[in-house]
């Protein structure tokens, strides 16, 4: 029985310890500030297509003299060739 209660206070023992390295762990983390980014981020102008208003990035819409459209068939749809 004593053996019992010596291995239960051991495992006691060593729970509390552990949880509280892990609460220092996390403690110190959040102190920790945030991380700036290491690189600039390209930021692409948003537009419309103008046959069903989605927003796509400017560089991948189909454009001609008469809109931005976001893909071949509604550019066709437009009457645009």
């Amino acid at each position: 029985m004593k053996y019992l209660l010596v291995a239960a206070l051991v495992l006691v023992v060593f729970w509390l310890w552990r949880h509280n390295r892990d609460a220092e762990r996390n403690d110190a983390a959040a102190a920790r500030p945030f991380a700036a980014p290491t690189r600039e981020t390209a930021v692409a102008e948003m537009v419309a297509c103008d046959i069903c208003h989605v927003h796509l990035p400017k560089p991948d819409a189909l454009t001609s003299g008469k809109g931005i459209y976001c893909s071949e068939a509604h550019r066709r749809q437009a009457g645009v060739k």
